[in-house]
């Protein structure tokens, strides 16, 4: 068991911090590995001598304590497969942080078992990151913005997720819809309350970019203005994982975010392939002087690229909620590099090379874990699209016109 204990010398540069002490059998257990991770942070250490640790964390949240059992002895186990636990400060700076150990055999899972699970999860991260994707490369293709903002309409979606669901206590799946609706909402008041009179007056792409940046920091501090610096779990994010698939463990979560991904990009499909506006939208995408000379009402398909944008990236927030899992005032910042990274991977203002994009960052930075520390996923995805920039700078998708 491990009880609270622990020096601080590990968290002199941090004002709050978890510490804990691994003993089994009254014996302290040197070298066992502790690893802390949430709200973008991670960090590890290995208990002393006295089987003490201590790690220091940033800011005062919920975060997940894993112990590493394989540095544990032969024969000793964390009981009940606990060996991550979901930990939150109380009043205190200090959070004790406890794993009560046994005797057993741990079971390893094979290398193929590992690549399968991590694929897995992948597809689930880049399904949801395909869905606000879409959103910012058509944006991108309509009006030439590079959408900094588009980090807050992510935060947005999974924020009024939380206000119906948990303070205002509606059914989840009314909750995801409101939510949803509202999303789509300030799409459409960005850009009647802002973008169009600003391309109305001709201003250029690159003050439009800079006014999305200064929008995108407005917006997010707002947010931790009103909801504050915690991090917040959606109904139901915490379901064990039940549903088993050989080595595979989903959530019921896992299973309703997947299908609502797939089922939301096939309408997506349809709506940019045989519906009437869909096909306007890809005219404007291609060239908009001569879409518009062609009789199609330019601004009227920017207002439902920026609705549908909007609607996209409020439920790509909720799902990103529930895999991550927590609403904080700025998570769809830390995704929002790997949203542009997915956009010119498969081609600048393409919607389907988007979604291939996305797919490639998402299995990548899961698959990548094998080899790369939990730590640099994200790297080894940017040094990914790099590479793929430097043989084929237009994306995958892209075509050679539309860059230069």
């Amino acid at each position: 068991m491990a009880d609270e204990g622990g020096t601080d010398s590990q968290a002199e540069e941090f004002e709050y911090f978890f510490s804990g002490n691994v003993k089994y059998n009254d014996e302290p257990l040197e070298g066992v590995s502790i690893s802390v991770s949430g709200n973008g942070y991670e960090a590890e250490t290995e208990t002393d001598e006295n089987g003490q640790w201590t790690i220091g964390v940033p800011e005062k949240d919920a975060y997940e304590v894993t112990l590493d059992e394989d540095t544990l002895p032969e024969g000793v186990i964390v009981e009940d497969g606990q060996s991550t636990v979901d930990a939150e400060f109380g009043l205190t700076s200090r959070k004790a942080v406890n794993f009560f150990l046994g005797e057993g055999q741990r079971v390893t899972t094979d290398y193929g078992a590992q690549v399968l699970i991590r694929v897995v999860n992948g597809l689930n991260f880049g399904l949801l990151l395909a869905l606000a994707a879409i959103g910012l490369s058509l944006i991108f293709g309509t009006t030439g913005l590079s959408n900094f903002a588009h980090a807050e309409m992510i935060t947005f979606g999974a924020l009024m997720m939380l206000t119906f669901s948990t303070t205002l206590a509606f059914p989840v799946w009314l909750a995801i819809l409101i939510a949803v609706v509202l999303a789509a909402g300030l799409g459409w008041t960005l850009d009647a309350g802002l973008w169009k009179p600003l391309r109305k007056r001709g201003v250029g792409l690159i003050p439009l970019m800079i006014v999305s940046i200064g929008l995108s920091l407005a917006l997010r501090y707002t947010f931790q203005f009103f909801y504050g610096g915690s991090t917040r779990q959606l109904p139901g994010a915490t379901l064990p994982r039940e549903i088993s698939l050989g080595p595979i463990l989903l959530s019921w979560i896992d299973v309703a975010s997947m299908a609502t991904s797939v089922v939301v990009l096939l309408a997506v499909a349809y709506f940019l392939l045989r519906t009437r506006i869909g096909k306007a939208t890809r005219a404007v995408s291609d060239n908009a002087p001569l879409a518009a000379a062609s009789g199609i009402d330019v601004d009227r398909v920017i207002r439902i690229v920026w609705v549908l944008g909007g609607g996209l990236a409020g439920l790509a927030g909720i799902l990103w909620a529930y895999f991550r899992p927590g609403v904080s005032w700025d998570m769809g910042f830390q995704i929002l590099l790997l949203v542009f990274a997915a956009v010119t991977l498969g081609g600048l203002g393409t919607a389907f090379g988007a979604l291939v994009g996305s797919l490639i960052v998402g299995l990548f930075i899961e698959v990548s874990t094998l080899w790369l520390p939990s730590d640099m996923k994200y790297v080894g995805a940017l040094l990914v699209l790099i590479l793929v920039l430097l043989f084929r700078p237009q994306g995958i998708l892209g075509r050679r016109e539309r860059i230069g």
